[in-house]
C-alpha cells in the first residue's frame, strides 16, 4: 500500500462523523432476505425507470436501491470519497464521472472487473468509452453513457459551418458586420468546461497536457499554439461577452435565446431546442467539433458504474451494475434522458433515429475524441488548469504555459484525494 493510501486509511476515523452529510441506506439483506445493492448516481430523471426493470429481472436475487447524489459533480465526489475514505460498507454500485476511475483505483476503493464481469462490460463497447473505465492496464468500471462536444449552428446564418477556430473567429465578424446574431458560445468559466475546452485545443494541435502514466507534465509547442487560438479566439467577435462566465447551460441558452450563431457544446442541447424552440430546430444542425487547422479532437465525457470496496455484496453488485448498463437500459437512457450510449449496437437502434439524428456524428467523433488525463490527482491538476487560463482573454501564451507547466507538477505531486 502507498504512503498516501495509508495516510487516507489512516484519516478514516475521522472521516467518519462527515458521513452524516449522507446517511448510509441499510447495506443488510432486503425483505425476505434479499440483499440490497445501493446505487449512488448523479441526478437522472429516468434512472428509476431502469433500475425498476433491473429489480424485475433480478427476480429475487438482489433488489438495487436508488440513492441520488448532487447535482454539481463536486459534491458528487466529495461525498463518495468522505465515505469511501470511511469503509462505508452501505455503498455497493457507484455512478463515476469519467475522471474519477483513476484516483479511486489507486486508492484502493473500488474492485478490479475481472472474469465473466469483465467480459460482459467490455462485449460490444466502444474503444474510447472503455478506455476511461480502465486505469494501469486494468478494468475498474462498466462504460454506461459517453458524451462528446459537437459544433451546433444555425444553417440560416451559417449555411457552411466553420471547421476552425479561426473560421468561427471570421464567420462571426461576418454576421456581426450585418447585425445579425454572431456568438460562438463556449465554456469559458473557471471550472471543469475551461479545462475540457483547452485539453481538446491542445490534443487538435497534436499534444496533451500529461505524459503517459499520469505523472509528467507534456505541455510543450502544442500547448502554446492551444493558449494562442483560445486567447485570440476570446478577444475575437465571437466571443459573448459573458464569456469568461459561460457554462454549458448557459451557452445552450444564449443559442435558444437568438444571441449565438453557433455554440460548442454536448448533445443534449438538441433535446432542449425541441422542447424550447421548435420554430429554430429545422436550422439547428451540427458539424465536428472545431479544430487548428481543420476538425479537431472532440472532448470525451460520460459516466461508468464502479463496485466500492466495501459492499457487502460485490457479487450481486456486479450483476446490477451489468443490468443497468445492458444495452436495453443504455437505450432507455439515450432515448428518454438524452445520454449517448457506450454500446455501439445501440446506436443501429430504430428507436434512436428520432431522438439522435445526430448519431453518427457522434460515433465518428468518439473515434478522435480527447479523453481528459488520467492521474489520481486529477482533481487537484483540473483546479490548477482552470485557475492559470480565467478568464482567457488574458491569457498571455509563453507566461502561462510555464505556469502552467509549473503549478500541474506541483499538482501531481499532491498526496492528497480529498479537496
Amino acid at each position: 500500500m502507498s504512503r498516501a493510501a495509508r495516510r487516507r486509511r489512516g484519516a478514516a476515523a475521522a472521516l467518519v462523523a462527515g458521513i452524516a452529510l449522507l446517511p448510509a441506506a441499510c447495506a443488510g439483506g432486503g425483505q425476505a432476505g434479499v440483499p440490497l445493492v445501493n446505487l449512488y448516481n448523479a441526478p437522472q430523471e429516468n434512472l428509476a425507470a431502469i433500475v425498476a426493470r433491473c429489480n424485475a429481472g433480478a427476480a429475487g436475487r438482489y433488489r438495487i436501491v436508488l440513492n441520488t447524489l448532487p447535482r454539481d459533480a463536486d459534491g458528487q465526489r466529495e461525498q463518495l470519497v468522505r465515505r469511501l475514505a470511511a469503509a462505508d460498507p452501505g455503498l455497493d454500485v457507484l455512478g463515476l464521472d469519467v475522471t474519477w476511475t483513476a484516483e479511486l483505483a489507486e486508492a484502493r476503493w473500488i474492485r478490479e472487473w475481472t472474469g465473466e464481469h469483465a467480459r460482459q462490460a467490455r462485449a460490444g463497447t466502444l474503444a474510447k468509452p472503455l478506455d476511461t473505465a480502465t486505469w494501469r492496464g486494468k478494468l475498474y468500471a462498466a462504460p454506461y453513457n459517453t458524451n462528446v462536444q459537437l459544433l451546433w449552428y444555425r444553417s440560416d446564418l451559417v449555411p457552411r459551418p466553420p471547421r476552425t477556430w479561426d473560421e468561427m473567429a471570421a464567420v462571426a465578424a461576418g454576421l456581426a458586420a450585418r447585425g445579425e446574431p454572431h456568438y460562438g458560445e463556449v465554456t469559458g468559466a473557471q471550472y471543469e468546461g475551461l479545462v475540457v475546452w483547452f485539453n481538446s485545443v491542445v490534443a487538435s494541435a497534436g499534444g496533451r497536457i500529461l505524459e503517459p502514466g499520469g505523472t509528467r507534465v507534456a505541455l510543450g509547442p502544442p500547448a502554446l499554439e492551444a493558449l494562442t487560438v483560445m486567447r485570440d479566439y476570446a478577444r475575437s467577435e465571437a466571443a459573448d461577452p459573458s464569456l469568461p462566465n459561460t457554462q454549458e447551460d448557459s451557452a445552450r441558452l444564449a443559442m435558444e435565446g437568438g444571441r449565438a450563431a453557433f455554440e460548442v457544446n454536448w448533445p443534449f442541447v438538441y433535446a432542449s431546442m425541441a422542447a424550447n424552440k421548435p420554430d429554430l430546430l429545422p436550422h439547428f444542425k451540427w458539424a465536428p467539433y472545431p479544430g487548428i487547422h481543420g476538425p479537431g479532437a472532440s472532448p470525451l465525457g460520460g459516466a461508468n458504474f464502479a463496485v466500492s470496496a466495501y459492499s457487502e455484496h460485490p457479487e450481486q453488485a456486479f450483476q446490477a451494475a451489468l443490468c443497468l448498463r445492458d444495452p436495453v437500459s443504455q437505450r432507455t437512457a439515450a432515448v428518454r434522458d438524452g445520454l449517448p450510449p457506450t454500446i455501439e449496437a445501440v446506436y443501429q437502434d430504430p428507436a434512436m433515429a428520432k431522438p439522435y439524428p445526430m448519431r453518427q456524428a457522434i460515433l465518428d467523433a468518439l473515434k478522435t475524441a480527447a479523453p481528459r488525463p488520467k492521474t489520481p490527482t486529477y482533481q487537484n491538476v483540473s483546479t490548477t488548469i482552470s485557475a492559470a487560463l480565467s478568464p482567457p482573454a488574458s491569457i498571455v501564451p509563453p507566461v502561462t504555459l510555464a505556469k502552467l507547466r509549473e503549478q500541474i507538477a506541483l499538482a501531481l505531486r499532491s498526496q492528497g484525494v480529498l479537496p
